[in-house]
C-alpha cells in the first residue's frame, strides 16, 4: 500500500545564477505553497530540498512533501524517483510544477500524462519513475524567437529573467500556479482544469 502523502515538486535549476529566471518558475511555485503551508526545506540526500506538512482546504486536510530537485533541470527525474522510492510515492500522488514555453506568460494548464514537449526536466521525470501518469501544472512563459539559432535562443530564453510588465504580474502568477496545485489534490485534475484551463 503506498503512502498517502502527495509529492509536490517545483523544476527548476539551483543556484544565485538561476534565481528569477523563466526555467525556475516551479522552484518559485514551490516557495509559494511552502510559505502559505509552513513547510521548511531541508537536504534530502544530497538531491533536493523537501519539506512536509499539510494542506488544509475545504474541510480536507492532506500530508505532502514539497520538494526543489537540487539536481539541474535536466536530471530532475533522479530527485523525484529517490523521493518517491524514499516515501512509497505512486505517481498518481505526485505533482509537478513548471514553465513551458508552449503556453504565453500568465497562463496556466493543468493535465495528467502527455509528451514531455521538449521540457528536458519533465523528459527526465518520465524516464526516471517509468511512467507519465503523475500530474503537472505548467506555467506558460512564452516562446522565444524561433529562426536559425532556434535552439540557443531557447536555453537564452528559459534562462533570462523577466520584463518589467511580467514581473509586476509574476506573483499573482506564481500564486494562481499553487491555487491550481491545491486544487488538483483536493479537488482532483478535473476539476483544476476547469478551473484553469480555460483562462
Amino acid at each position: 500500500m503506498s503512502s498517502q502523502f502527495y509529492l509536490i515538486a517545483g523544476l527548476g535549476n539551483p543556484g544565485k545564477k538561476y534565481e528569477g529566471t523563466r526555467h525556475n518558475m516551479g522552484f518559485m511555485c514551490a516557495d509559494v505553497l511552502a510559505e502559505r503551508w509552513s513547510v521548511t526545506f531541508s537536504d534530502h540526500k544530497g538531491l533536493s530540498l523537501l519539506g512536509k506538512g499539510f494542506i488544509a482546504l475545504d474541510g480536507q486536510r492532506v500530508p505532502c512533501f514539497i520538494a526543489k530537485p537540487l539536481t539541474f533541470m535536466n536530471a530532475s527525474g533522479d530527485a523525484i524517483a529517490s523521493i518517491c522510492a524514499y516515501y512509497d510515492i505512486a505517481p498518481e500522488h505526485v505533482v509537478i510544477i513548471h514553465d513551458d514555453m508552449d503556453l504565453d506568460f500568465g497562463r496556466i494548464k493543468v493535465k495528467t500524462g502527455g509528451s514531455a514537449g521538449g521540457h528536458n526536466g519533465i523528459r527526465s521525470i518520465d524516464r526516471s519513475l517509468g511512467t507519465n501518469a503523475y500530474a503537472r501544472v505548467r506555467l506558460g512563459v512564452g516562446h522565444a524567437q524561433r529562426g536559425a539559432h532556434a535552439h540557443d535562443n531557447t536555453i537564452n530564453w528559459v534562462l533570462g529573467g523577466f520584463n518589467a510588465a511580467q514581473s509586476k504580474e509574476l506573483p499573482q502568477v506564481l500564486a494562481d500556479g499553487a491555487d491550481a496545485v491545491e486544487t488538483v489534490i483536493i479537488h482532483g485534475i478535473s476539476r483544476a482544469q476547469e478551473q484553469f484551463n480555460r483562462k
